[in-house]
């Protein structure tokens, strides 16, 4: 099976154009050699992704014919990643969290509309002229003449 369907069967990527064009920019390699995306894998072969800056290390076991569920991906491939890569991808998403929750930042339309239902627009219907919110200050200013 040529290496860019092989990565497309077993999910690591969503399509088999995307897997092709990460073969093209030398991510992917079997061995120590960069290969082309018609390269036949072997079972056996150890092969090297790298994917949003992590390298991965994947071992074929088995050949699938076509593409597969996602729990079955374990029969077909081992995962040798190194532990430190792993790591690497952990404090990469913790410090993604760390500048902005999940939940915080610009409020949705639907948080929008709580809001204005919770406060209030009672200022806009008593109020209808900028005089008329701050008092009397015309006919003070007249009266101090």
């Amino acid at each position: 099976m040529r290496i860019d369907k092989f990565l497309w069967s077993i999910r690591f990527y969503k399509t088999r154009s995307i897997a092709a064009e990460e073969i093209k920019k030398n991510r992917v390699s079997i061995g120590t050699s960069a290969v082309k995306s018609s390269k036949e894998v072997k079972e056996g072969d150890t092969i090297k992704i790298r994917k949003n800056q992590i390298d991965y290390k994947i071992k074929v076991i088995q050949i699938p014919k076509s593409r597969i569920g996602a729990k079955l991906v374990s029969l077909h491939i081992k995962d040798v990643t190194d532990k430190e890569q792993y790591e690497i991808l952990k404090l990469r998403k913790m410090s993604q969290d760390y500048y902005r929750n999940k939940g915080e930042g610009r409020p949705t339309k639907k948080d929008r509309r709580e809001m204005d239902d919770y406060v209030g627009n009672d200022i806009d219907s008593d109020f209808t002229d900028w005089d008329d919110f701050f008092g009397e200050t015309g006919d003070a200013e007249e009266n101090e003449d």
